[in-house]
């Protein structure tokens, strides 16, 4: 064992299995599937959902595309667990409860990505609009129900406290998480535990950098236009440095991989500042503030490099273009739909409420649901055909 790990121990501020505030469904007594902790079943549920599979379908930064190489949200997802469970052993935090929030982050997200959202938001705009975390919720705890004796997959307090906190407390949530909150109180007004706050932050690291790496290989970004970041330009100086005469393909891949462990290590010493005199998760939820958080100055940097993202990536007139046509299929499904709800098949169509706003949210429910292509399938199938250029990579 490396002898930093061994130092390691579990700290108070960690969620404790064992005082789990349990979940909205007694568990079947007499049934053992393996010796596993709370957060260890809910880390599995979600690994064995249809709706975790998804999501190697439903897209992250492009929109279908196909080469192999670029991120999907499955990938991505993965990719923040790798990260958040780095972070919450080194402050001795629940590592399956942080592994399970990362991996379950995204699941509420709609076909193409913050286009088929914006779609679905102006659908249901007459009944109380439509948003990707709450949907998370309302997909874990209402739609995928593959037991008998409840709907939903049954979750712990703690991870569904930790989704619909995702980014900090709720002052006013929507219908969907307003809902689900008085069916099951996860105290939205408060801050989560740490685990929780982790799993945020560990997106928000992936996806700074990871989007880096795939809109350099798309040819979106260039190296010049990338060290016009003051941080950038610093790691990729280092890593030039370093590396001198390495192909260039592998030094980029480098500088990823420096800009991902400097916010880390980063983040471990500024929450271990902000947690110190904490004793309780209680302490945690009341503290008023964030407590896992970026130090001042790696917070103003990574504030300017997703301003550089917005301005050169994921608004760039190629990834606009294909978001119009990716809202536009969206938007086309609902309508179709809508007017004729036997399309969604027989199962959906049985479970169609009679009223609205109930009907408009389940045909919401559905196209949630779709993976990219089989969205752009169902389109063709209903429409005769779907727009060309739907993938830009």
């Amino acid at each position: 064992m490396d002898s930093a790990e061994a130092l390691i121990t579990r700290s108070p501020l960690a969620c404790d299995p064992l005082r789990s505030r349990g979940r909205e469904f007694p568990m079947e007594g007499g049934i053992a599937r393996g010796p596993r902790s709370e957060y260890q079943r809910d880390r599995d549920r979600i690994i064995h959902s249809i709706s975790f599979r998804r999501l190697r379908h439903k897209t992250q930064v492009f929109i279908a595309p196909d080469g192999d190489h670029y991120r999907v949200r499955l990938t991505h997802s993965l990719e923040v667990a790798q990260i958040g469970r780095v972070i919450a052993r080194q402050l001795g935090l629940d590592e399956d409860l942080t592994e399970a929030l990362c991996l379950a982050h995204d699941i509420g997200h709609p076909p193409f990505g913050h286009s088929g959202e914006d779609a679905l938001q102006e659908a249901l705009k007459e009944q109380g609009g439509w948003d990707h975390n709450a949907q998370a919720l309302r997909t874990l705890m209402r739609l995928e129900s593959p037991y008998c004796g409840h709907d939903g997959l049954n979750l712990t307090w703690e991870l569904l406290e930790g989704l619909a906190k995702h980014n900090g407390p709720v002052r006013n949530p929507g219908w969907a998480l307003r809902e689900l909150d008085a069916a099951f109180p996860l105290d939205l007004a408060g801050y989560s535990c740490l685990e929780a706050q982790v799993a945020a932050i560990a997106d928000d690291i992936a996806y700074d950098n990871h989007d880096i790496d795939d809109g350099l290989r798309a040819g979106f970004l260039t190296l010049e236009q990338l060290t016009e970041q003051p941080f950038v330009a610093e790691q990729w100086y280092a890593v030039e440095q370093r590396y001198q005469g390495a192909p260039r393909d592998r030094q980029l891949r480098e500088l990823v991989r420096s800009q991902i462990g400097i916010m880390v290590n980063d983040v471990i010493a500024e929450t271990r500042r902000r947690i110190a005199g904490l004793t309780s998760v209680d302490d945690v939820r009341k503290a008023g503030r964030a407590c896992v958080a970026f130090s001042p100055a790696m917070e103003e940097e990574e504030r300017r490099l997703k301003r550089f993202m917005y301005q050169r990536l994921y608004y760039h007139p190629d990834q606009l273009e294909t978001a119009g046509k990716a809202k536009l299929v969206t938007a086309g499904l609902f309508s179709a739909l809508r007017a004729d709800p036997s399309l969604m098949g027989e199962d959906w169509l049985a479970r169609m409420p009679d009223a609205e706003p109930g009907r408009s949210r389940h045909i919401a429910d559905y196209i949630a649901g779709m993976t990219d292509r089989f969205a752009i399938a169902r389109y063709a199938q209903i429409h005769g055909s779907a727009p060309e250029g739907l993938s830009n990579v």
